[in-house]
């Protein structure tokens, strides 16, 4: 006998296909606060995307990537990248802030070593086995209820005991139209499988729609995103991973269309959240940063301070957070990263703590329960 529940699971995943490459994963809870994390996979480089234009040592260190005019200019030491116009005009209005010369308790430069500690919140590598987003779920009202991955396996930092459920998509053909009525009709007498299924539907036909719209996959994922977090009984954590910043190689083309596709799924976030964006937080983060220098190929190379973005109607913003270290070749870090003056454990626990008006100490144990000392950042939130 087939299990209704492996059935289900099943037609789930052959129902629909999504035309985006980044992954969406999201958990429900009542809460108005709406929180959305989005990982760069790969270790981008934060001082391509907030550029210390004003250390007298960046235009040497940099080279042909030192952008120095034609981003918006953020203060008298930063400006932004120029492909992040819509981040921008963001933190013109008050509704972005970045963190810079950041980085989490790791120092090496594993990709897989240093997205684990991201994720899990640890102190190093594989020592935690869930992830922080999950015990933030856990700490929130309603947190146990259900979530939901769109991606093919549940990414680290939401797993745990709160449960996800995923929706991902198949290489398999597509499941005909009668056949996904026949199996709702199978599951109307089933109470928690039907409400399961009538969510799968629905989510299968918002991915249908936004594959037909034009426009870049940052728009497309962010829209998405946006129209699953905007109803009153919507998603409230999200996740979306995206991949493509492991730069070793013509780093200022490829850059700054990954920039443009993360400053498009940012617009379309705010576009799409309507009313809700002003208690909405989203925090962009990376593994670690990339080399000072440029290498051979104009490309960079895995370093260790990065740069961390925290933009939304719920974010203190129109400011650069940063106890600049400087690029001067005895400032950096071992020599050739810069060197990292804020944790970003700290970043991430202080804001999220001000946004949802919960103690700080509090909410430092539960995401960073094996790294001691903590402070969490203050006032990064609006009150």
């Amino acid at each position: 006998m087939i299990d209704r529940r492996a059935l289900i699971g099943s037609a789930m995943f052959g129902a629909g296909v999504l035309a985006f490459a980044p992954a969406i994963s999201f958990a429900a809870a009542p809460t108005d606060r709406r929180f959305v994390f989005i990982i760069q996979r790969g270790a981008a480089d934060g001082l391509a995307m907030v550029a210390p234009i004003g250390d007298p040592a960046f235009a040497g260190a940099r080279g042909a990537l030192a952008e120095v005019d034609s981003g918006a200019r953020l203060d008298a030491t930063f400006s932004l990248h120029p492909a992040l116009a819509e981040t921008a005009r963001l933190y013109a209005a008050g509704e972005a802030l970045f963190g810079h010369a950041l980085a989490s308790s790791y120092r090496d430069r594993s990709h897989f070593d240093g997205q684990n500690i991201l994720e899990t919140g640890g102190r190093d590598a594989y020592v935690e086995k869930t992830g922080w987003m999950n015990r933030l779920a856990a700490m929130l009202p309603g947190g146990e209820g259900n979530a939901l991955a769109i991606a093919r396996a549940v990414p680290m930092a939401l797993r745990g005991p709160v449960e996800v459920a995923s929706y991902a998509p198949s290489a398999l053909p597509g499941a005909s139209e009668d056949l996904l009525m026949r199996v709702g009709a199978l599951y109307e007498g089933d109470a928690r499988l039907h409400a399961l299924w009538q969510s799968a539907m629905q989510t299968r036909l918002l991915a249908s729609d936004l594959s037909r719209e034009k426009g870049r996959a940052g728009q497309m994922t962010g829209a998405l995103a946006a129209r699953l977090m905007a109803p009153a009984d919507g998603a409230r954590l999200v996740m979306i991973e995206t991949g493509g910043w492991d730069t070793h190689s013509g780093q200022k083309g490829r850059l700054a269309q990954q920039l443009g596709g993360l400053d498009a799924m940012i617009a379309a976030l705010k576009a799409g959240l309507g009313q809700a964006w002003t208690n909405t937080m989203i925090l962009v983060a990376t593994e670690f940063g990339r080399t000072v220098a440029v290498n051979g190929t104009g490309g960079t190379d895995h370093g260790t301070g990065a740069a961390a973005m925290l933009l939304g109607g719920a974010v203190r913003g129109g400011r650069v957070l940063a106890d600049w270290p400087g690029l001067r070749a005895g400032a950096l870090y071992e020599g050739r990263d810069l060197r990292p003056t804020l944790q970003l454990e700290s970043f991430v626990a202080g804001a999220l703590a001000s946004h949802y008006g919960l103690d700080s100490a509090r909410m430092t144990g539960s995401l960073y329960p094996t790294i001691a000392g903590l402070k969490p950042t203050d006032g990064l939130a609006r009150a």
